[in-house]
């Protein structure tokens, strides 16, 4: 199935020019540690469908894969070479400084494993080389300002190593120097860029969301400084994008949420299940909209139209329910929680309350088969 008015899949097609919104789209990738390598299959089931965007923007992984696609790196490419990345093609201990410098270490983690997997993956190009429009999330470490490589004024940098400044999760990765300044990754902003791209045009926007937590962790994935450390950005990432979608008032918005919530953000034994949880999530998304990109109306897609429950004899009244979403519930006479309006129409950010209840009293199902 093809979408009307979407620009058929061409890799070396050059897009350095602002794209026209009646024949393109914005793909914006987020970060989330080795979740991203979901990215890949967001690409496969794009070009199945002959969708190709005419900027990408990318934060973290996500500027990793979208900048191995912009070059001309092949879906299929991209796949064989995420099958054979090990932990010590990314993760090798900085023996070195963690001994001698200790507090005054730059990182845990060397910087020239990653580098070197970054260069394999897009070379020595410059932003101006690309055949393809690519921006690359980074923050400016010291005022911490959000900085875009690729935006006009910025196109003379190598994409290696604004991708690898992208990456450099503070206290994981040293900082990347670019033109004198030292950069680290663009999550520490805003890790799902969606405020730039709908700043650079009208055209539709997908964009694919590998941090969510909609899964509750038990406490022995949680023991330990790196996984103390992994959860606290998984949260972070999650109620950052919350709030930022929330109200959303710019162009269209497709959100992919590959189910990818209960692997760990620096797993390396779930490549294939990460690739397969991206293409089914952005397939079947696409999907839902029935063959219109380029026709959906404004605000956040797809919506579902679903019904909320509240099990009585689970709810304790806490009312924690009622502080978030004030339009849904209220507290009964008897102190439990009561819905108002039971069928609900839900973007893909609504619904936080259910994960949120303490005492998993609140539910929901399709709107057409609940009673």
């Amino acid at each position: 199935m093809h979408f009307q008015g979407a620009v058929p899949y061409a890799p070396n097609l050059n897009r350095g020019k602002r794209v026209n919104p009646d024949r393109s789209f914005t793909l914006v990738l987020s970060g989330g540690g080795l979740k991203g390598l979901a990215h890949i299959g967001v690409f496969k089931a794009l070009e199945e469908r002959g969708l190709a965007p005419g900027l990408v923007v990318g934060s973290s992984i996500g500027s990793m894969i979208g900048a191995a696609w912009c070059s001309g790196t092949t879906v299929r490419q991209m796949e064989d070479r995420a099958l054979r990345v090990r932990r010590r093609d990314v993760f090798q201990v900085a023996h070195t400084d963690m001994a001698f410098r200790r507090l005054q270490a730059p990182a845990l983690y060397r910087r020239e494993p990653l580098e070197a997997l970054i260069h394999n993956l897009v070379g020595d190009v410059t932003f101006r080389d690309l055949p393809c429009r690519l921006l690359v999330n980074t923050t400016d470490l010291h005022s911490g300002m959000q900085v875009m490589w690729g935006l006009p004024g910025l196109l003379g940098a190598r994409v290696a190593d604004a991708v690898a400044a992208s990456c450099a999760l503070p206290g994981l990765f040293p900082p990347q120097t670019i033109q004198g300044r030292a950069y680290v990754d663009g999550a520490v902003v805003e890790n799902l860029p969606v405020r730039t791209a709908a700043s650079l045009s009208t055209a539709p926007i997908i964009a694919v969301n590998v941090a969510a937590t909609s899964v509750r962790r038990a406490a022995h994935e949680t023991e330990g400084f790196a996984a103390t450390y992994i959860r606290g950005l998984e949260i972070v990432m999650q109620t950052q994008i919350e709030g930022q979608l929330r109200n959303w008032q710019g162009p269209p918005l497709v959100l992919v949420q590959p189910r990818v919530e209960h692997i760990s953000m620096f797993a390396f034994d779930h490549t294939e299940e990460l690739i397969t949880a991206g293409y089914r999530a952005t397939a079947q998304t696409l999907d839902q909209l029935g063959g219109h990109l380029h026709r959906i109306p404004a605000g956040m897609h797809p919506m579902r139209r679903l019904r909320v429950q509240v099990d009585e004899a689970r709810c304790v009244g806490c009312g924690a329910c009622v502080i978030q979403a004030p339009e849904v519930f209220r507290l009964s006479p008897r102190g439990k929680a009561e819905v108002m309006s039971p069928v609900q129409n839900w973007s893909p950010m609504d619904g936080s309350y259910v994960l949120n209840c303490p005492t998993d009293a609140i539910s929901v199902r399709p709107a057409e088969s609940a009673a």
